[in-house]
């Protein structure tokens, strides 16, 4: 009797002593890769890499008349007061917004009266986004002007992916001229199947299969490329001396028998 309870107490110490072989090899944790995880630096929403406008140098000063008074013959002969009191100093800010999508829109429309073409559209919303980002300099946490100009770039960005597909030269003028970059949205993740993940196999295999067979084939062209050229530098050589034997002007030149004997000597080697 005491050599089973021996017997028993030794076993169970065994186990004891094994415990951390008992789980499984790769039930691991994060911690024993040793990773170190550093967050990423948050994008502001006024940098080039998420808008992707790179500047636009627009003359527009405060001393400069707005359009609607600008056009009228009375400001021609007025004082220097008068001419300031009607300046975009003293305006509303939305009168020299206008005045600067005039001139952007300027840069690319098609004709004087274009207002709805693709390229007045982006240039619509680049002097959007232009001027929401001054505004956001000055008020960073107006999350009704951070989500405005999400959308305007959000629909600038379809106006430019539509354009890159129908008008790819277009595409480029205009991206040259409003200086822009065009980063286009990833494509979704496709969800991993077993049924993709066959047929993406079977059209590897496929492939491989079909380009086995060119292979070979071209293989076997090359090889017969040497007896053809053997065979061609002979019957040139005969027709050459048949004809100078019948007094005839040779159609086929030596330049011609000696190219075919050298690509002979090529794919002997």
């Amino acid at each position: 009797m005491n050599i089973i309870i021996n017997n028993c107490k030794q076993t169970i110490s065994n186990l004891l002593r094994n415990a951390n072989n008992l789980s499984r090899r790769y039930a691991t944790t994060v911690a024993d890769y040793k990773i170190t995880w550093t967050r990423p630096e948050e994008v502001s929403h006024l940098s080039p890499e998420r808008t992707g406008d790179k500047g636009l140098k627009i003359d527009v000063n405060s001393t400069d008349l707005s359009r609607k008074y600008a056009e009228s013959p009375e400001m021609k002969d007025a004082s220097d007061i008068v001419k300031k009191m009607f300046s975009l100093e003293f305006q509303h800010r939305k009168v020299t917004t206008n005045n600067k999508r005039k001139k952007i829109v300027e840069l690319v429309k098609r004709h004087e009266f274009d207002k709805s073409s693709p390229e007045v559209r982006i240039a619509a919303y680049t002097s959007q986004i232009h001027d929401l980002q001054e505004f956001l300099k000055e008020y960073p946490r107006d999350s009704k002007a951070k989500v405005s100009m999400k959308e305007a770039i959000d629909k600038r960005r379809k106006w430019l992916k539509h354009m890159r597909t129908w008008d790819y030269r277009r595409f480029e003028w205009i991206l040259e001229k409003l200086n822009l970059i065009y980063k286009p949205l990833p494509t979704p993740p496709n969800r991993v199947t077993r049924k993709d993940s066959l047929r993406r196999l079977t059209e590897k295999h496929c492939d491989k299969l079909v380009q086995d067979k060119l292979n070979a084939y071209k293989k076997e062209l090359t090889m017969l490329q040497k007896h053809f050229y053997i065979e061609k530098a002979e019957k040139l050589a005969f027709i050459r001396e048949e004809e100078l034997a019948c007094g005839l002007q040779p159609s086929v030149s030596e330049e011609d028998v000696a190219y075919a004997k050298e690509k002979a000597k090529e794919y002997q080697t």
